[in-house]
């Protein structure tokens, strides 16, 4: 078992930004009953809980219905905003423009033979023949990157969230560090998969940009936020919180970037950090 560094928490605590996938969900992508008690508690004392995810929309229903009174989720690492009370509706998007996504393809496949694609619209996402199939996705348009990412007339093509790029022999840092040096000034490139996949967004597109603004909204400060996160697309909103917590299987660079320490997934580290915050009020 890791044991839980526990960090100062905020005198006043508003809000709670939890990623989702190695952080708020178990291995097996479910929520414990303690987990789930404790977002309800946390509610109930006037603590909102947002979801900050890299998942699309369309996959939110792992926890849609614990989503309570805002019911908005951060999707695609900050490149979408959806309301999960309204089946996953898209309220803001903060596209990657077709131009920049076609030159980040280009310059990959330049520096990184072998790179597969796939691309992610707000409609739903399409890849290419040899990037790793998508089960959830049946009806996804196999094609190359660029005729994906072509559209007929500009602006007419659904807004791009992310594009993906797969490697099939790079360690996965190895090829973050790659593709931030080649294609870093065109796009936000990160990754939270522990394959060599990494997630490809507009400049300047991150979780925290997207949290700041909606907190910003809310009136609510960096200082009165705690965040969860345990990758690498997670790392600019721990740096940003006022309070956060790396999970004990967290990637090192989450760990740097993060507050505190928390147990694993597996071992509820959403929910202790919540209980305690709950029992210090």
């Amino acid at each position: 078992m890791t044991s839980a560094i526990d960090p100062p928490l905020p005198a006043v605590t508003r809000l709670i930004a939890t990623d989702l996938d190695g952080t708020l969900l178990r291995d097996d992508k479910t929520l414990s009953d303690r987990t789930i008690a404790a977002l309800a508690a946390a509610e109930e004392a006037g603590i909102e809980v947002f979801f900050v995810t890299g998942r699309p929309a369309r996959w939110m229903d792992v926890v849609s219905a614990h989503v309570h009174g805002h019911g908005m989720a951060i999707c695609a690492n900050g490149a979408a905003v959806a309301d999960l009370h309204a089946d996953g509706r898209l309220v803001e998007v903060r596209p990657l423009e077709r131009a920049a996504a076609l030159d980040v393809v280009r310059i990959l496949r330049d520096a990184a033979p072998s790179t597969s694609f796939a691309v992610e619209l707000a409609t739903g996402i399409h890849y290419e023949p040899s990037y790793p199939p998508f089960h959830l996705d049946p009806g996804a348009t196999v094609a190359v990157a660029e005729k994906l990412l072509h559209e007929e007339r500009p602006g007419v093509g659904a807004p791009v969230l992310k594009v993906l790029a797969h490697h099939p022999e790079l360690t996965p840092d190895d090829f973050l560090t790659l593709a931030r040096e080649a294609a870093g000034g065109l796009a936000s490139v990160t990754r939270s998969s522990p394959t060599a996949l990494l997630e490809i967004s507009g400049p300047g597109v991150s979780k925290a940009g997207t949290l700041a603004a909606c907190c910003a909204e809310r009136g609510i400060a960096p200082a009165e936020v705690v965040a969860f996160g345990d990758m690498p697309n997670d790392v600019e909103m721990l740096s940003w919180a006022g309070a956060s917590f790396a999970m004990g299987n967290a990637h090192p660079a989450a760990v740097a970037a993060a507050t505190g320490v928390t147990l694993t997934n597996n071992e509820d580290g959403v929910a202790v950090v919540i209980e305690r915050i709950l029992a210090e009020r």
